[in-house]
């Protein structure tokens, strides 16, 4: 899959329809809890990208301050998603040592994993920073974590959402009406191609997390660190 293709197709079906009004609105982030959890291996930016990324972020807050930004502790990039989040799982429902060895034995190549954050890209109802790896280390891993879940009897949902292939991290979601669908777009067209950075992934954790990501309900179960 060709990823600049991709989030520019993404890009453009997503713009068009927000300018015109047609967004989503994710009426779930006003509630005080989340009750969907899910167990995630993520990567999380460097502090310098990430200090780029708030750049990008306050420009948007002055346009337009009632949606939900991530803050600098919930900004990631999923390698995989093993239990997708939902109400019907709890953390009591597996071991997760079992989890941590099979992501060990599967890590066996992923010495150096690296992300470039060039451009934005949106959905209907989220503004993302397109990630891209610089080579096919993260592809070849996700595929032995395919591979190494699908051959044990492990509980996991591994791409029965979507198959993952992207490595981009979502920073903003709207929460209310738009106040200007066009300002907006107008504001994330001069990002299109901003270079936020790149950075050489110095560890993997794997965690139970809500939907969003947010910190105070995140339990870091396991931290992988890579040559």
């Amino acid at each position: 899959m060709n990823l600049t293709e991709h989030y520019n197709q993404l890009y453009k079906t997503s713009s068009e329809a927000i300018s015109a009004g047609k967004y989503a609105i994710d009426s779930d982030l006003k509630k005080e809890a989340d009750s969907r959890f899910g167990i995630t291996l993520l990567i999380r930016p460097s502090d310098e990208i990430k200090a780029n990324i708030q750049l990008f972020i306050n420009e948007f807050k002055k346009a337009e301050p009632e949606q939900y930004y991530y803050p600098d502790s919930d900004i990631h990039i999923t390698v995989m998603s093993i239990i997708s989040c939902s109400e019907e799982f709890q953390l009591n429902q597996i071991a997760p040592n079992d989890y941590i060895q099979l992501i060990c034995k599967s890590m066996v190549d992923a010495d150096k994993i690296k992300i470039h954050f060039k451009g934005i890209t949106a959905s209907s109802s989220a503004l993302m920073i397109q990630g891209f790896p610089t080579d096919e280390t993260l592809n070849n891993f996700r595929n032995k974590l395919r591979e190494n879940f699908k051959s044990s009897d492990l509980l996991q949902t591994i791409d029965s959402r979507y198959t993952i292939s992207t490595a981009h991290a979502t920073v903003m979601r709207f929460q209310e009406p738009l106040h200007d669908p066009k300002k907006l777009i107008e504001i994330a067209d001069k990002f299109r191609d901003y270079d936020f950075g790149e950075f050489d992934v110095k560890n993997l954790e794997l965690v139970y997390n809500d939907w969003y990501q947010r910190k105070n309900t995140t339990r870091v179960l396991g931290n992988f660190g890579l040559r």
